[in-house]
């Protein structure tokens, strides 16, 4: 007997309201090559229009789990005021799949890129989470002239496989990893909060049905897919093969994430040098932007909206008073 009512789907359908309301509409491009794409672009891109200053473009790019109207809804209020929002989901998330074998964070990025110069965009900023992060940095490297200013939101870009091996990770197994991160019963989904979420919740009273609902409906497909583009996440991975991006690039973490811990926001900074700022959220985890949604937003605000570098709290303030430090005005501006 089927079942005739979901929450998840309920959820899923205010969700979609909420993107309406913001002026989003939703879009599916063939690329033809057995890849379709689905993508929230505005209903009217208001670059064409008569305006003081024309609004540049925003790419949000969500991570795994649920499709991008769940990870984005508490987001997509606060920027569309300012930005030609742009929200995909990526391969075989929501109503987006491929027929092709690859399953690499570049060739994500070369689809998200194809569906953006599918709808004219030609200059954008980007803000990914966690595995959104991996994709947006690998289009910050791969489309240079593209990409302007990027957000990385504990994205363990930085990883290298041998951290599999040397503890840098709560769970070394990456079989039991991909168990947990593609959850298919209510007891890894738990665990997949518990990791996620810093604060305790009260998974262990959430009825087992609600929790089998959101499996069956955000889960459920693509399983094998989903669980080999975290596979392939590690495979030869080294940090010395890593690009080093140019662009002006925020990094949020954390700081007690356990599914890429902060140490490799602190190595991700060192890599990118002085055109990154690392920002810490304290009491706080994976999921940051659910737990203090006010004080992430604040941070996207500042450097994609303010164009400034937030200062970062890793890091002490000079002690020569003296010494040149980078002014507001000396942050590279977007050329759109």
């Amino acid at each position: 007997m089927s079942k005739c009512f979901s929450f998840t789907e309920s959820k899923n359908w205010c969700y979609r309201s909420s993107f309406t309301k913001s002026g989003l509409r939703s879009t599916i491009t063939d690329l033809k090559d057995g890849t379709v794409m689905h993508c929230w672009v505005p209903k009217t891109h208001k670059e064409s229009e008569p305006e003081p200053e024309p609004k540049p473009n925003l790419l949000l790019i969500h991570g795994l789990g649920a499709n991008a109207l769940w990870q984005w809804a508490d987001v997509i209020r606060h920027v569309t005021p300012y930005f030609n929002v742009y929200v995909p989901d990526l391969v075989f998330f929501g109503d987006s799949f491929t027929t092709r074998p690859e399953r690499s964070e570049s060739f994500q990025a070369q689809c998200v890129m194809r569906v953006m110069e599918a709808n004219s965009v030609r200059k954008l900023s980007l803000v990914g989470l966690s595995y959104g992060g991996f994709v947006g940095y690998s289009m910050a490297a791969q489309f240079k002239e593209a990409v302007e200013r990027v957000v990385l939101c504990c994205a363990g870009v930085c990883m290298e496989e041998k951290d599999l091996r040397n503890g840098v990770f709560r769970v070394s197994d990456l079989e039991e990893a991909v168990r947990i991160l593609v959850p298919q019963t209510p007891e890894k989904l738990k665990e997949l909060m518990g990791y996620t979420l810093f604060r305790p919740h009260p998974f262990g009273f959430i009825p087992s049905c609600l929790l089998n609902d959101f499996i069956d409906a955000m889960c459920a497909e693509y399983v094998e897919e989903k669980r080999d583009l975290i596979r392939a996440i590690p495979k030869d991975r080294k940090l010395e093969n890593l690009p080093k991006i140019s662009q002006p690039t925020l990094i949020i973490w954390g700081d007690h994430d356990q599914i890429f811990p902060l140490e490799l926001g602190h190595r991700l900074k060192t890599h990118l040098g002085d055109n990154a700022q690392l920002v810490v959220i304290k009491d706080v985890g994976h999921a940051f932007s659910v737990e203090k949604p006010k004080e992430f937003y604040k941070h996207l605000k500042s450097f994609l909206v303010d164009l400034q570098f937030p200062p970062s709290p890793t890091s002490p303030p000079p002690k020569d008073q003296n010494k040149k430090t980078t002014s507001v005005e000396e942050v590279p501006r977007r050329n759109n």
